[in-house]
């Protein structure tokens, strides 16, 4: 199983705002929401394209703004990413590698999502 994380810190507060920007931007990827709770997000690459195996799903879980700060003291809301498939990765260009580089570069050039920081 192929699998991919990263980690963002964005300035928008509240949750609520923040799930909906992200939820335009997996759209925009060919990503349909199936799943969207207070705290999670789940998106499901529509088929057609790939093999069913290779259909991407991107997890996304958001931590409490309440127990982030950034350094100037602002609170901060923690986004964990995560992008997998059924695939193995047996090339370092795989198709869920391909998909997770374009959700982090999306997530990543979307200035509205006010990023303080991220890891991929």
């Amino acid at each position: 199983m192929a699998r991919y994380t990263s980690l963002y810190r964005s300035g928008i507060l509240p949750v609520t705002h923040l799930r909906q920007c992200l939820s335009e931007m997996l759209e925009s990827c060919n990503f349909a929401v199936i799943y969207e709770d207070s705290d999670y997000l789940v998106a499901r690459e529509r088929p057609g394209g790939v093999a069913f195996s290779k259909l991407v799903t991107v997890e996304v879980l958001f931590g409490n703004p309440g127990s982030l700060e950034t350094s100037s003291g602002e609170d901060a809301l923690h986004m964990d990413v995560v992008v997998k498939n059924e695939e193995l990765p047996l090339s370092a260009n795989n198709h869920c590698r391909q998909q997770f580089n374009l959700v982090t570069q999306v997530v990543s050039s979307r200035h509205g999502l006010q990023l303080i920081e991220c890891v991929a």
